[in-house]
């Protein structure tokens, strides 16, 4: 199977500035990594070598995964771009186990 990756790179709306999300099968992993100033300070600059500080791993079957991704990126970001991220993960894969809070 074949692994999705997308990267953000969201600037003062987010800790760290940068947010890469991997999908394989219903694998998902969110990492948040801090802003790699000398390769530039705009969206346009290569991020791919900025460093890692906090990552979310889970599987979307598991019980309330959609609620843990969420409120992972919520912590991270504004609520919009959280609800961004989290419709390409959506688009990715199915949560098989959602429950309404």
């Amino acid at each position: 199977m074949k692994k999705k990756t997308k990267t953000w790179k969201l600037g003062e709306i987010c800790q760290g500035g940068v947010v890469t999300v991997e999908v394989k099968g219903q694998a998902i992993t969110i990492i948040a990594k801090e802003w790699d100033y000398s390769k530039g300070s705009n969206k346009g600059s290569d991020q791919s070598g900025a460093k890692e500080f906090d990552r979310l791993e889970l599987e979307a079957n598991e019980y309330n995964a959609a609620r843990k991704v969420l409120e992972y990126l919520q912590n991270l970001m504004h609520s919009w771009a959280a609800d961004e991220i989290e419709k390409w993960i959506r688009g990715e894969v199915v949560f098989t186990s959602e429950t309404f809070w």
